[in-house]
């Protein structure tokens, strides 16, 4: 065991100026993925700050129309708050694609966009790997790569993102409200996540000290015309191959607006806003959702064991966009494949 200090944040602020004052101090509340990395010596945090007690876990309406979900909702109440199901069903599918009932209950928002890769050499200390250690190269480029990205990759990382619900908050235009040293900003969910480039270790644009405080939906939720399908070896408990969230409006069979993100994919959620313009004032026909599929994958890369991700990621989004349209989006009876 590696001694670290603990400390329970009494405020926001006081956590902020916790964070602030030690570099290698992290941030915990349900502690699902920071506490594995700690026992497998991933993460060997100087000192833990308890932000589990910060008023973080309202769920409100916003005045524009939109809900504002405080970063320390657990995954659990936020897949079945009245609200999330009757507007943004999209969202509550994909928290319930991820993980178990027993996590979910104690995972929070704010630690889900948050979640580190799952990538194997990431947890094998005795391994390379640019994320956990910058420099010392990839493992995963040359090794066993079947769950690995096959967009945005770089020669520094090939590692995917493994966030189910972060794949439908990116689909929906969420945004994360942030607070830190200089105050609070807000960003798009789409641009919360990097790519690896030649810094994999940095999984996302928060800043030195900043801390996440809610998440923010807009009012569109796409209620009706929605379907998140996730490709996975095991019906339960598994992290996805390739997962789509699509939403559309319709307007007899007509397209006037689309949403579509991929998980499983990427270092990030993957999202297209040429796909998604191209599908608007279209027919809602398999030809058109092929053509999108072939736009949203612009670019894509196979290494060594996971070319069939490409095939399969297009298969899947044409498929999520017909039950999207059909208004018959995908149950919790998620398909498994050999």
């Amino acid at each position: 065991m590696n001694n670290f200090d603990y400390s329970r944040a009494s405020d926001l602020a006081d956590a902020i100026r916790l964070l602030t004052a030690d570099p290698g101090a992290k941030l915990i509340a349900g502690g699902t993925n920071l506490i594995d990395l700690m026992k497998e010596n991933v993460e060997r945090p100087s000192r833990l700050i308890d932000i589990s007690h910060l008023p973080l876990r309202d769920i409100d309406e916003t005045t524009g129309g939109g809900l504002r979900i405080g970063a320390l909702v657990p995954n659990s109440d936020l897949a079945y708050h009245p609200l999330i199901e009757q507007r943004y069903p999209l969202l509550a599918s994909a928290i319930l694609a991820g993980a178990s009932a027993q996590l979910r209950n104690m995972a929070s928002v704010g630690g889900n966009l948050m979640q580190r890769t799952r990538c194997s050499y990431f947890y094998d200390t005795t391994t390379p790997c640019n994320k956990r250690s910058p420099g010392t190269g990839c493992s995963a480029i040359d090794g066993l790569n079947r769950n690995h990205a096959i967009l945005g990759t770089s020669k520094s990382c090939i590692a995917t993102n493994p966030s189910d619900m972060s794949v439908a908050l990116a689909a929906l235009g969420a945004l994360v409200l942030i607070a830190g040293p200089s105050g609070q900003r807000t960003i798009a969910l789409a641009d919360f996540h990097r790519l690896p480039d030649d810094k994999p270790h940095l999984d996302t644009n928060l800043g030195s000290g900043e801390i996440i405080t809610a998440i923010e939906l807009p009012p569109q939720g796409f209620a009706r015309n929605f379907s998140y399908l996730k490709i996975r070896d095991r019906l339960s408990y598994a992290f996805a191959l390739v997962s789509v969230a699509a939403a559309l409006e319709l307007e007899g069979n007509a397209i006037s607006a689309a949403r579509l993100a991929l998980g499983g994919v990427a270092h990030k959620p993957w999202r297209s806003l040429e796909a998604e313009a191209a599908l608007q004032g279209k027919a809602a026909t398999p030809d058109h959702f092929g053509h999108a599929a072939d736009l949203l994958l612009q670019g894509a890369t196979a290494q060594s064991h996971n070319g069939f991700k490409i095939e399969l990621a297009r298969r899947a989004i044409v498929r999520t966009l017909m039950q999207a349209a059909s208004a018959t989006p995908q149950s919790q009876a998620h398909k498994k494949i050999a």
